[in-house]
């Protein structure tokens, strides 16, 4: 009981805490409250019968189809609320009448096959009775006369095959029955075992029980130190919340205006870099812009001679005259705009350090802990009223559970159960004992039956072993006649033990089959519960009996079936039995007007951050020079095309080679000689300029530089006024969050924050429940005891040996019906007669003489 109050004073301070409503219930902070002390029990409330299992299977099919019907959860409701016998008329009355009736109907299987033992347990007595007196008038084969017939080898063989088929089916059965019987007293010798282990089990239920009350109830510091932790350092906790709620505002804010600033400094480089890889690209460009101008003009003197003039030379000179205009530079680096005036601008805008002004609002906002700690000194203060609270809470449970007589309870069943012990422990002996009588009288009966066998077989033995086919019945031999002796004698005990043996059987037979259809087989699927849990069935006043006698209050639906149901899943008493309605202890704690009052100081906090500068003016009007700096009207293009470019509008090579070609054309002589020389000219022209114009490293290195620069520098100013007021209106937008709905926010956070520490002991109370319901004072023990007493002990030890014991005996002395019919018949093969039918050749044809 004491479980259960304590447990439920904290499920009502889970319950008062949340009665204000948060507006936003985040998960807490997960929580480790450890395992619920607890042993394991060690009964297995299950039997295995083994290898006579079988014959348990074969004895509940049998009685299956002696009694096929379900179990009569309606006739036996109707027959427990019934009153008989009050008066006279009762039982004359039509309704018991009609439920007698189906009750008879219900066990019209076994009361036939009583009637048929009862039928056998009268009549058996009196035919013996009648045989007897009839063979010792001679009669019903007892005179000692036996008549020649030419089939007697055949039917002597029959009646013995007969009677040895009929003598195995008796063997069988008695074995049954002797297995059971040994059965059931190995079990009970066993149960001792079993017994002290439901007592063991029964122990650790009660002494655990008051450890994982104290576990559960030490628990709550656990709850309690996480939250008084929190509450110690609950501003900067929450100022680091603020701090966080509106960094999700003020971070992208800063960090694109930072991210500006670095943008600043890398046009800054990318203009200088534009500045002086175009200066050492002219430089290049322009010196052998200077010496193809000199070759041209030399080319154009060697073609201007009268060589030229001759018929063989001009169509020559004419091809090469107008393949001059190619030697020209292709990529003319003199001609693109500078970029000094956006560079002058830009290193205007560097003079003021953004970085830095970005990274003094950075350290401002970081400094918001601080300033909610200064303040919160409202909420602050109300943070000694809730530990109070706390703390009266703990001390509220811990002198709760004191006062209850938790110790007393399980003292006394301690007690009454120890006593219970020490009885079953001082009367298991007795039971033994009778145990014993009644291993002793049942063996007594199946020597009763086994003498009987014994007769049989030997009588089977020495006949067969002393018959002689050849000797008239009057001449057989001792042996013979011994065995045909065996076979009488084995009819006359059959006579004596068979109706004892099926009085034994019938009890037997109605007592255990009806305990199995009517106890074992409803309590194994529960439809016993079932009827145990009707209305007003084991009270007339009370609706649900079991909550009557708990709880003096039959309207709780407190039922056997589920009681038994957790209690076998090994659930906690608690949930078990519903103890819940025991105590009412809903006004024992109520901290909801101490909640209350926290919730309303934490409305009116008001808080002003307006101290935090994110970007002054300053770095605004900054920003607003960089975006006007002008880098946005450099022809990127023309740059992009003459970078794109080949030094030379034709491969000096190509140009060289066909100026040398043609001039072989031409007639030897001086014209020849100097087309050659300046072709030679225009080779070298190319090594030592061309060639390091595309791969000497001062050059390719300024080409690179230059293409990365001026593509950085046409990302940057592609829209650069629209990103920098974008920028400057989100740190706008951040400072007026900071300035207008600070409050709202320290607010929102502080009752997000008091929603996690009431959520420590929402969690505490979830594991306290959950640990309620399934681990403490599990009551698997209780099941256990019901199903040793009614499963194990009546259903599979007693019951079941009973009916197999019946079952065996049964068989067997049913069996002694054809045994006895047979062993009469072939004894008259066995015995050695007094008289036997000789045909004499000499008498008159036909006639037979009895020879003595």
């Amino acid at each position: 009981m004491a479980v259960e109050l304590c447990l439920l004073l904290l499920l009502l301070c889970g319950s008062t805490i949340s009665e204000v409503q948060p507006i936003y219930k985040p998960p807490p902070g997960t929580l480790d409250f450890g395992f619920v002390p607890a042993k394991t029990y060690d009964t297995g409330a299950y039997h295995e019968p083994g290898p006579i299992g079988v014959l348990f299977n074969i004895v509940h099919s049998f009685l299956y189809l002696v009694q096929p019907n379900s179990f009569p959860q309606d006739l036996i409701r109707k027959l427990a609320q019934q009153k008989f016998g009050n008066t006279q008329g009762d039982y004359q009355k039509p309704e018991n009448v009609v439920l007698t009736l189906q009750a008879i109907y219900y066990e019209i299987g076994f009361i036939v096959t009583a009637a048929l033992g009862l039928l056998f347990i009268l009549l058996l007595p009196l035919v013996g009775l009648c045989f007897c007196m009839c063979r010792c008038c001679d009669n019903c084969g007892g005179e000692m006369h036996q008549r020649q017939k030419k089939n007697a080898d055949c039917q002597r063989s029959c009646f013995a095959t007969f009677l040895f088929v009929a003598s195995l089916i008796i063997s069988v059965g008695v074995l049954c029955a002797y297995a059971a019987n040994q059965h059931l007293t190995n079990q009970v010798r066993g149960a001792k075992k079993l017994v002290n282990s439901n007592f063991k089990d029964l122990k650790i239920f009660l002494n655990d029980t008051p450890a994982q009350i104290d576990y559960l109830v030490s628990q709550y510091n656990t709850t309690k130190d996480k939250a008084l932790s929190e509450l110690n350092n609950v501003g900067p906790l929450l100022g680091s919340r603020v701090q966080e709620q509106l960094g999700k505002e003020v971070h992208p804010a800063l960090d694109a205006a930072l991210t500006m600033a670095g943008a600043i400094r890398e046009t800054k480089e990318a203009l200088e870099n534009v500045s002086v890889s175009v200066e050492v690209l002219q430089e290049g460009t322009e010196r052998l812009n200077a010496n193809l101008t000199d070759v041209k003009m030399h080319l154009n003197n060697t073609l201007g001679d009268s060589a030229c003039s001759a018929a063989q030379a001009a169509s020559t000179c004419n091809i090469i005259r107008n393949s001059l205009n190619q030697l020209n530079i292709n990529a003319n680096f003199s001609g693109l705009p500078g970029v000094s005036s956006q560079l002058a601008k830009v290193n205007d805008v560097l003079k003021i350090d953004l970085s830095s002004l970005v990274q003094k609002g950075y350290a401002a906002f970081n400094d918001t802990p601080d300033l909610v700690v200064d303040q919160t000194r409202n909420i602050l203060s109300a943070v000694p009223y809730i530990k109070n609270v706390l703390e009266s809470i703990g001390s509220n449970i811990t002198t709760f559970t004191k006062t209850l007589p938790l110790q007393k309870i399980l003292e006394d069943l301690m007690v009454s159960l120890t006593q219970s012990e020490a009885y079953v422990r001082d009367y298991f002996p007795v039971v033994e004992q009778y145990d014993f009588y009644r291993w002793l009288g049942c063996l007594i009966l199946c020597c009763m039956v086994v003498l009987i066998l014994v007769f049989y077989y030997l009588g089977l033995l020495f006949g067969t072993c002393g018959y002689d086919k050849h000797a008239s019945p009057t001449t057989r031999g001792c042996i013979s006649n011994t065995g045909g002796n065996f076979l009488m004698a084995g009819v006359g005990f059959s006579f004596l033990f068979s109706w004892v043996l099926m009085i034994v059987v019938v009890l037997t037979f109605v007592a255990g089959g009806n305990v199995e259809k009517l106890v074992c087989e409803p309590f194994e699927d529960k439809t016993l519960f079932k009827v145990l849990d009707t209305p007003y069935l084991l009270n007339q006043h009370w609706k649900n009996y079991l909550s009557g006698i708990l709880f003096k209050n039959p309207n709780i639906n407190l039922t056997f079936e589920k009681v038994y149901s957790d209690c076998k899943e090994n659930k906690g008493i608690y949930t078990s039995l519903h103890l819940e309605h025991m105590f009412n202890i809903d006004e024992f704690l109520n901290i909801s007007m101490y909640t209350e009052d926290v919730a309303l100081k934490i409305e009116h906090i008001q808080i002003n951050l307006s101290k935090i500068i994110l970007l002054d003016e300053i770095g605004k009007e900054n920003l607003l020079d960089f975006s006007s700096s002008g880098i946005e009207g450099i022809n990127f293009s023309a740059y992009l095309t003459e970078i794109n470019k080949s030094v030379t509008k034709v491969d000096l090579l190509s140009f060289a080679n066909d100026l040398e070609a043609r001039a072989d054309q031409l007639p030897k002589g001086a014209l020849e000689n100097a087309l050659k020389g300046h072709a030679n000219s225009i080779r070298m022209i190319h090594n030592q300029q061309v060639i390091p114009l595309e791969q000497a490293m001062k050059y390719v290195k300024a080409r690179s530089t230059l293409n990365q620069s001026v593509r950085l520098l046409k990302r940057t100013s592609s829209e650069l006024m629209v990103k920098v007021k974008n920028v400057i209106s989100a740190v706008n937008a951040a400072q007026l969050l900071i300035n207008n709905n600070a409050s709202l926010v320290i607010v929102q956070e502080t009752k997000k924050y008091m929603d996690t520490i009431v959520g420590y002991f929402e969690q505490y109370v979830e594991w306290v429940k959950e640990s309620i319901a399934m681990e403490v004072a599990a009551c698997k023990p209780i099941a256990n005891v019901i199903d040793t007493a009614v499963d194990i002990f009546l259903c599979s030890y007693i019951t079941d040996s009973v009916n197999t014991f019946w079952f065996g005996l049964g068989s067997s002395s049913i069996f002694l019906i054809p045994a006895i019919i047979f062993a009469v018949k072939l004894s008259k093969y066995y015995r050695r007669m007094d008289t036997e039918d000789v045909y004499d050749d000499s008498s008159v044809s036909g006639t037979w003489h009895f020879t003595l």
